[in-house]
């Protein structure tokens, strides 16, 4: 028996502790359910609003003691004071956020309750019908599920069961399961929840996120994609909006809008992860306090967080904006002839350096065949010919054992492999670099040595001073070199991001062109998803180098105003949970990352699908006679 073996005997597995941990609390959600289910429904939401009143008074010392503050800060006082003043508001704003979270595992059990016995009434009823209050007929103005009436002598509010949700029409069926008032349990803890597709986890956040939108701090329910934003707040919206709570989506209105605003300030907003990150960019970016649509980033659910906070947390989101056109961006389509013409002259370079390896090698010599194989690698990685061969058994071996030779020593006798090149690429630096052939054959392209030479500055600079001209002379002297400089590392920098656009970026694979409104552009592919990443450009002149290559309009070079990954946007939220279900696999890099702990959420009936360990055969040979045997 294995040593993990023995101590899952001992202590049990994680998963089975964490459930020992939930469980208790589950049983208290259970017993105050027949509670609260029993209730009227007026009775039921008026124990909504008795929550609501309790958070309240736990909160009010705290909340008049920062409005004060705020006053005093308003006032002409001194520095020192100023900032005395702002250290106590700060925390007070995390002793309150403590404080919150305390009164709020108080009335978890209850809270609960609430809303799965929302939902069973919900599910049980076409109609729900209530004393007419403030809120149910604002709602009944611009809502169908809700119209108000007057009956025996009362006006009251009749809420429907059924609704348009993302365009189609809805009856509410759902009512929580115990793993999914477990799951809720666990997503309020600020963990992540892993539960199997199919188990409801849009169902469960509404547990959490009606629970913390009580205190009115704001609950932000994020989701991958608009569609699913906009379908998640009209779907679960009206459960919420029974209990009096706002709802609203963020990606329903325009950026910078009045709407957008009242979207943050409703109690829960729902948006995709990219439209939340941009919203924070465009309130850095902001110089008005009554422009700012965001406030302070309290609690989140993330849906599908392990494709928002690993696979796509280091992608940066960026607002760029046009710079003044200047000469240098015609010079992409003016190089491109002598970049294709270097490329060219490359590629049947690599060609032939490739069937001189192979031959090589079908001769047994794998020393000189694994240089070849090296030079035509640091020529073209992405050959499609070389690729091919390098994945034949023991090619790639040979070629890594001639690397290891040749990187050794600080790469000193590298050259020996790369100077026949016209240009060397580093695929693991993402550079490029000239060769003197190259700089050779971009000279005669060019019909002018010194097109593309940078000159030796300090050199020249020296020169100058140590020379017998006058001040005014040696300073136009300079002034002249530096304007050379300058000009000839603008070209430098432009046949560099050629090269790249040529040799490491591939059509129909890193990109692709499309044509919108009668004009082609470039579009960039998400390496992680395959999706077309609409409105995102290359920085630094690669996106006009690729234009430049395929022939389309080159556009307008942009400038970075601000920018922000979304693993440190997220950072920011003072309680932060997700739900997924494949986390477990990515659980370390969660913790280390965010500070988030992953729970495995069981299935609410057995999974009769029979998962077996993958099997790895040597040959296809071997995989074909275990299947038939």
């Amino acid at each position: 028996m294995a040593v993990s073996d023995i101590f899952r005997k001992l202590f049990g597995s994680k998963s089975d502790r964490d459930m020992k941990q939930v469980k208790p609390i589950l049983q208290q959600v259970l017993a105050k359910y027949g509670e609260i289910d029993a209730l009227s429904n007026d009775e039921l939401r008026a124990r909504t609003q008795a929550l609501r009143k309790k958070i309240q008074e736990r909160t009010d010392p705290f909340e008049q003691r920062i409005a004060q503050i705020r006053l005093e800060l308003d006032k002409d006082i001194p520095v020192n004071e100023k900032e005395k003043l702002a250290t106590e508001s700060d925390k007070l704003v995390k002793d309150e956020d403590t404080e919150i979270e305390n009164v709020l595992n108080e009335i978890l059990p209850e809270a609960f309750a609430i809303m799965k016995s929302t939902a069973r009434r919900f599910a049980g009823n076409p109609e729900i019908v209530v004393e007419a209050s403030d809120s149910d007929r604002r709602l009944s103005v611009n809502h169908d599920f809700v119209h108000i009436e007057e009956r025996d002598g009362r006006s009251v509010a009749v809420w429907q069961n059924h609704w348009l949700a993302g365009g189609n029409e809805i009856t509410w069926d759902m009512v929580h399961y115990d793993v999914q008032l477990i799951g809720g349990i666990v997503l309020h803890q600020g963990k992540i929840a892993e539960m199997a597709t199919g188990e409801g986890k849009t169902l469960v956040a509404t547990l959490p996120v009606f629970l913390n939108a009580l205190a009115g701090k704001g609950v932000h329910m994020v989701t991958v994609n608009d569609y699913l934003s906009k379908r998640d707040s009209e779907w679960m919206g009206p459960i919420y909006m029974f209990h009096g709570l706002s709802v609203d989506c963020i990606d329903k209105h325009e950026p910078n809008s009045a709407a957008r605003k009242k979207a943050y300030d409703c109690d829960i907003t729902f948006g995709t992860n990219n439209e939340f990150g941009f919203d924070y960019l465009r309130d850095n970016m902001a110089t008005r306090e009554e422009d700012l649509v965001q406030r302070k980033h309290h609690f989140a659910i993330v849906d599908e967080v392990d494709s928002v906070l690993i696979d796509d947390a280091r992608t940066p989101l960026i607002i760029s904006g046009p710079v003044a056109k200047k000469q240098d961006d015609e010079q992409y389509m003016e190089f491109r002839p002598y970049v294709e013409k270097l490329y060219t002259a490359q590629r049947a370079l690599v060609n032939q350096v490739l069937n001189e390896a192979k031959k090589k090698m079908a001769e047994g010599d794998e020393e000189e065949g694994g240089k070849l194989l090296l030079r035509a690698y640091k020529g073209l990685p992405k050959y499609q010919p070389l690729i091919k061969y390098l994945s034949e058994p023991g090619v790639k071996v040979v070629m890594q054992k001639s690397e290891n030779y040749y990187i050794q020593d600080n790469e000193r006798e590298m050259p020996v492999v790369t100077d026949p090149l016209y240009f060397v690429i580093n695929e693991m630096m993402h550079s490029i670099n000239l060769t003197d052939k190259g700089q050779e054959l971009l000279a005669q392209s060019v019909g002018n040595d010194e097109f593309f030479v940078l000159p030796d500055v300090g050199t020249k600079i020296a020169e100058i001073e140590h020379s017998d001209l006058s001040l005014a002379e040696k300073q136009e002297k300079k002034d002249a070199l530096m304007e050379d400089f300058s000009l000839k590392s603008e070209r430098v920098h432009t046949v560099n991001q050629l090269l790249k656009a040529y040799a490491m970026f591939e059509k129909d694979v890193d990109y692709v062109v499309m044509e919108e409104n009668g004009v082609k552009k470039v579009k960039i592919v998400d390496e992680s998803t395959g999706r077309i990443m609409e409105g995102r450009r290359w920085s630094d002149g690669l996106h006009q180098a690729v234009e430049a290559k395929e022939n389309v309009k080159v556009e307008a070079a942009t400038q970075t105003f601000a920018t922000i990954t979304l693993q440190n946007y997220f950072r920011m939220y003072h309680k932060l949970a997700g739900m997924t279900g494949t986390a477990e696999t990515e659980a370390g890099e969660f913790w280390s990352i965010y500070k988030l702990d992953v729970m495995v959420i069981p299935t609410n009936k057995p999974i009769l699908r029979d998962d077996q360990d993958d099997i790895i055969y040597k040959t296809k040979k071997a995989k074909l006679v275990d299947n038939i045997v």
